[in-house]
């Protein structure tokens, strides 16, 4: 009896830490009845970046392009549909795998790619992991082609035994799910580069797909030990194979231990409780290993919608929560992150990835927007250094990864001064953020010589940009100045922007295609002088915020005197580089079927346009 009672009192400890806070309503964060809660609001919703303050340093990758005719440079087929990326870090690489389709959601064939990266931020071509898959005679989709798609909640598992194995899901199109689900797929990523045989390793329970009527063998057939200890380890581990439950819905067989929930995200709170975080701003407790879990809650403070919500300890000891913190199904932007001391309070939400580019290739169920996040489990590796990396689509067509430097934080305290000759041509941009898609970059070069380096924009893209933002200490008093060289002045535009901490761009500086500066004037933009390409020019502005107004010199010479702010502010902080407009399309109104055929030219690019930029200085 007293083993009873002491057993039950170390579960009311589980479940009701001490650091649970008891708000107004008498509801406990921590506890299955609210497992965490976030303290963070006030995001703006009619804006890409939600009004948001960045996470200093947050770099924007994009890892595929997606490009209909030119696959020889996408990924060798054409196909436009890229969704649900999953990521890990194995034997001295990051591994990265999405499905793909050839124009829509749900459509077959489908395939699953994947690519790796030496350091996470240039990646190889992708190249398929589990191909298009041929269903039996007599077993015949819904589209009556032959052909499965794929659809997928898990995409990689490190084995006790330190083997890699890459997973994914084949069922029938539209509806892969249950009775027209077929199984789950695996098969071993090795050392050198190459991918064992596919296994099935699970057969959807309610389908009749069997190993009598699959194409790929049952992973038991395996004449490799290892390879089959590793499938083993795999299925008896409760928080990896709970991802599987999307796509049986309904098994019989006791295979998984909860009820509800999809998508799920684990992580350990430093009391040893899992953590479970699922679509639509459910999350859910257990206190052993996934072999039970209390029923999924809906988490009030946590405002999102069918997109990912992705949970895990950072390797500074805290918590962090990275989701589109937006309650709109088609329109998922920001990205956005809070943090947490213990797993249960989040707060400080800031921007991870605010760009929404316009969508190049019409497809159905193509949602706008940064989405359906993933980052590295738990057990599937640790990269070296401090960063968190997370993994997601932009508006389901193109391949995207963030490195989030950690601690994650908004404020610079010390003056700016950046000279960028110390470091790595191509490497990273410390207390930058930037955003870089594969044609347009923003990246450190040697130029105007190896010893003398600068920060590069370039652009061929018609549809994007590349952009560079500086943090800086908060002020109402400012003096920002820094060497420009445009390497061309006939194509090309450069937006040089001074920014609050919302957002908002009092002041804005453009170097046009014309030749011309233009400098906005209150609302209007008026023109400020001539520049030339080629050559650099000093760039100096002074910016008085309680008198609305900034001076703007070049070469040392006044060429706009107290040009009113564009829009009133109690303070700036950020300095922004950008190789395009400002844009506000898509909006929440935008209809993701609003237009029927490809964007002219996505996949031609564009005359380059190159910016060197060097010695910041903020004061």
């Amino acid at each position: 009896m007293k083993a009873f009672i002491l057993s039950i009192f170390i579960i009311c400890l589980i479940f009701f830490p001490a650091s649970a806070i008891i708000d107004q309503n008498n509801s406990k964060p921590g506890t299955p009845d609210e497992p965490v809660r976030v303290l963070s609001d006030g995001i703006d919703m009619d804006v890409h970046d939600g009004r948001l303050r960045p996470a200093i340093g947050v770099e924007n990758i994009q890892v595929f392009r997606a490009n209909r005719t030119r696959s020889n440079i996408a990924d060798k087929y054409g196909w436009t549909y890229s969704h649900a990326p999953m990521l890990a870090y194995w034997n001295n690489k990051f591994y990265l795998q999405y499905l793909t389709n050839p124009v829509s959601e749900h459509q077959e064939p489908g395939m699953t790619m994947i690519t790796t990266s030496s350091d996470g931020r240039y990646w190889d071509i992708p190249e398929p992991v589990f191909p298009i898959y041929f269903l039996r005679p007599g077993y015949i989709s819904s589209y009556k082609t032959g052909t499965a798609m794929m659809h997928q909640r898990m995409g990689f598992y490190v084995a006790p035994n330190g083997r890699l194995i890459v997973s994914a899901f084949y069922g029938e199109a539209p509806s892969p799910w249950g009775e027209y689900g077929i199984g789950r797929v695996v098969r071993e990523a090795y050392k050198d580069g190459t991918y064992g045989p596919i296994y099935f390793i699970r057969y959807n329970t309610l389908s009749p797909y069997n190993e009598s009527n699959t194409t790929y063998p049952f992973y038991k057939r395996s004449v490799d030990k290892g390879f089959i200890e590793a499938c083993d380890a795999l299925l008896a581990d409760r928080l990896k194979t709970m991802q599987w439950r999307d796509e049986e819905r309904i098994a019989d067989d006791g295979f998984f231990t909860i009820s509800g929930g999809s998508s799920a995200s684990v992580y350990h709170r430093k009391d040893g409780v899992a953590v479970a975080h699922f679509k639509n701003s459910y999350a859910a407790l257990s206190p052993d290993k996934g072999e039970t879990w209390s029923t999924p809650v809906q988490v009030p403070s946590i405002v999102t919608s069918g997109a990912k919500t992705w949970g895990q300890q950072t390797s500074d000891g805290r918590y962090a929560l990275v989701y589109n913190s937006a309650p709109y199904g088609s329109h998922r932007w920001p990205l956005a992150v809070v943090t947490s001391d213990d797993g249960i309070l989040f707060d400080n939400m800031l921007l991870v990835h605010g760009e929404v580019p316009p969508l190049r290739f019409f497809g159905r169920a193509k949602d706008f927007g940064p989405q359906y996040v993933r980052g590295i489990s738990e057990g599937n590796g640790t990269p070296p250094g401090s960063d968190m990396w997370v993994t997601y689509s932009v508006n389901k067509e193109d391949i995207w990864i963030s490195r989030v430097p950690l601690p994650v934080s908004y404020r610079i305290e010390e003056p700016v001064e950046d000279l960028f000759d110390e470091l790595d041509v191509g490497g990273k941009i410390p207390d930058w953020n930037i955003y870089r898609t594969q044609w347009a970059k923003a990246e450190i070069a040697a130029f105007p010589g190896a010893q003398n380096k600068s920060l590069r924009l370039s652009d061929r893209d018609p549809y994007d940009y590349a952009k560079a933002v500086r943090v800086f200490q908060e002020s109402t008093s400012v003096e920002i100045s820094f060497k420009l060289y445009a390497k061309q002045i006939q194509n090309g535009r450069l937006e040089i922007e001074v920014l609050d901490h919302g957002g908002y761009r009092p002041i804005r500086i453009v170097f046009d295609e014309d030749g011309y500066i233009k400098v906005n004037d209150g609302s209007k933009m008026i023109p400020g002088g001539i520049y030339n390409s080629n050559s650099w020019h000093q760039i100096k502005i002074v910016a008085n915020v309680p008198d609305e107004n900034f001076d703007l010199f070049l070469n040392e010479k006044v060429i706009v005197k107290q040009a009113t702010f564009s829009e009133p502010v109690a303070s700036v902080e950020r300095l922004s580089f950008r190789t395009g407009e400002y844009r506000t399309e898509p909006t929440r109104e935008t209809d993701r079927y609003g237009f029927l055929g490809d964007l002219p030219n996505s996949d031609e690019p564009s005359s380059v346009a190159i910016y060197y930029i060097d010695e910041v200085s903020i004061k």
